[in-house]
């Protein structure tokens, strides 16, 4: 809960939601816990705000923030989902993908990039919902029946929160819309054609609005034992990454922030210009705040694993009890002594767009210990950052002078030095690292019918800015930069969809092409080569 005038941060309450993986690559998350989790989040701030002395009815808006390509699909007449949401780093698609491609004339991933602004990859919503419908048969019923409904998790929970079954109004707005890989960017509609590729009914499609106007009121919920907010209107909506370029006023041209969540994302705000990255970018909808104010879009730099890594210390490894500790382990080591840690646990994301790639840590020696894996993997997170970053200067032209960070991550002052050693410019964190609420909040009070709330930086006097400078030489950074991208090519070609016959380890066909043209390049022409790229000996024939 925001002060409209200030940006005070006045309260707030979160809850860690449970991800579980049914099989390996599999990532899936309880709808119905997503929809409980808020209504414990609104109760127990409202409660937080009533011991502060301060009434709740002074609430008068209500904005949404979402993970954006996490896909639910949900029946219409119970109120009840029809299956796990998929959450957005889920692998179980990549034959969907490699199916769906070859009916692209080239199986060319970026055949509909100038329509989407997306490669056909499992990132995004349309393969998740194809799986779907291809494999459970309740929703293919409920489809057929006319009782489904899909969307991103924006949509869940705005119908639910404004009535669910009973009335309850199913849409989603433009940022979270261009996310799915169904929707033009330049109509701001949904794609018949694209549509029709992925064989997906429009009619479970919600309607596209706006990223700031009111789209329905808060209703009574028997889960809300107050009837907290009751009647408030719902009147912002933006997936996670627009929220916090909102919430971080970069709404210039070229300004660009950096979120450090489970994965990292940079965008850079290119204006009413959709601008196509020649470098393995995005080009995704930043904003529209108003049903009647004009699209601005973005150029985006998608990583996977970041804060994720942090839990994979803590839950796979058991090395820390906390995420907090990650940073004392890294702050005592002081550095990874020459250790390199590529958590590509869900594949590599931009600038590679490259499946096959699994997590890896190189560079071990008899001295290193914990402390130093702690550290590699927090650089590992900045040297993700600078690949992006070095891919926006590229297509932007114009080089950043600093980079503006959020995000739980950014907590760790551990973290945001290395940041800006490893990038060689200066890194600023805003006082209050939740600027994805602190956007939805703004396109919320901004809204028409509601207008709280000015868009003006100028009038947000609680913004207050943490500033590191780099503390290492550019040559430095440049040698350890070039031993990371060192490891990430070790790190990819380990996965293919195809399982080994007969149990056995199997090579597939492009990497025998690969080793075979290092043989020639090298002059081998026969013997035994290895192979740097995929890790293994390789007879060449």
């Amino acid at each position: 809960v925001f002060n409209a005038k200030t940006a005070e941060l006045l309260s707030h309450h979160q809850v860690e939601i449970q991800q579980q993986f049914p099989k390996e690559g599999w990532v899936e998350q309880d709808p119905k816990e997503i929809l409980k989790s808020v209504h414990e989040c609104v109760e127990t701030t409202c409660e937080k705000l009533r011991q502060l002395n301060i009434d709740i009815t002074n609430i008068k808006a209500i904005g949404v923030s979402n993970q954006r390509e996490t896909t639910v699909v949900w029946d219409k007449t119970t109120g009840e989902p029809l299956y796990n949401a998929i959450v957005w780093l889920d692998l179980r698609t990549q034959s969907t993908v490699e199916r769906l491609l070859k009916r692209i004339p080239g199986e060319n991933k970026a055949f509909f990039k100038f329509r989407t602004g997306l490669p056909l990859s499992t990132y995004f919503s349309a393969v998740k919902l194809r799986w779907l419908l291809d494999n459970v048969k309740e929703i293919r019923q409920a489809v057929d029946e006319g009782r489904a409904m899909f969307g991103t998790i924006d949509s869940w929970l705005i119908w639910s929160l404004t009535g669910g079954k009973n009335g309850g109004v199913h849409c989603t707005d433009v940022t979270n819309a261009s996310r799915t890989m169904l929707f033009n960017i330049h109509s701001l509609e949904w794609d018949p054609e694209i549509c029709q590729f992925f064989d997906i009914p429009m009619k479970i499609l919600p309607k596209v609005r706006s990223s700031s106007e009111i789209y329905g009121l808060m209703k009574i919920c028997p889960s809300l034992k107050s009837g907290a907010l009751t009647g408030v209107p719902i009147s912002g909506c933006l997936g996670d990454q627009s929220a916090a370029l909102v919430g971080q006023m970069c709404f210039q041209d070229g300004q660009a922030k950096n979120t450090y969540g489970t994965g990292c994302f940079l965008l850079c705000n290119t204006g009413q210009k959709s601008v196509f990255s020649e470098h393995g970018l995005l080009t995704t909808i930043a904003y529209k705040l108003g049903r009647d104010k004009p699209v601005c879009y973005a150029l985006e730099g998608s990583v996977a694993i970041a804060g994720a890594v942090v839990r994979w210390l803590r839950d796979n490894l058991g090395i820390v009890k906390t995420s907090q500790e990650v940073e004392k382990l890294a702050a005592e080591a002081g550095t990874s002594y020459g250790c390199y840690f590529v958590p590509a646990f869900s594949g590599l994301y931009a600038p590679y767009w490259e499946p096959s790639a699994r997590g890896i840590i190189c560079g071990l020696t008899q001295f290193t210990n914990k402390n130093h894996i702690a550290f590699a993997a927090l650089e590992a997170v900045c040297f993700q950052t600078r690949e992006i970053l070095d891919a926006i200067n590229k297509d932007c032209g114009i080089p950043l002078n600093q980079l503006q960070v959020d995000g739980g991550m950014t907590n760790n002052k551990v973290l945001m030095q290395l940041q800006a050693d490893i990038l060689c410019i200066p890194v600023v964190k805003p006082s209050m690292p939740e600027t994805t609420a602190l956007g939805a909040a703004m396109a919320a009070g901004a809204a028409e019918g509601v207008g709280i709330w000015s868009l003006n930086p100028g009038d947000l006097t609680a913004v207050t800015c943490e500033r590191f400078e780099p503390q290492i030489n550019p040559e430095e950074s440049e040698f350890r930069y070039a031993r990371w991208k060192k490891a990430v090519m070790k790190s990819m070609g380990w996965e293919t969809s195809e399982a080994p016959s007969n149990g056995k380890s199997k090579i597939n066909a492009d990497q025998v092409l690969l080793t075979s043209q290092l043989a020639q390049v090298v002059n081998l022409e026969f013997g035994d080569l290895f192979c740097s790229y995929c890790l293994w000996t390789v007879p060449v024939i």
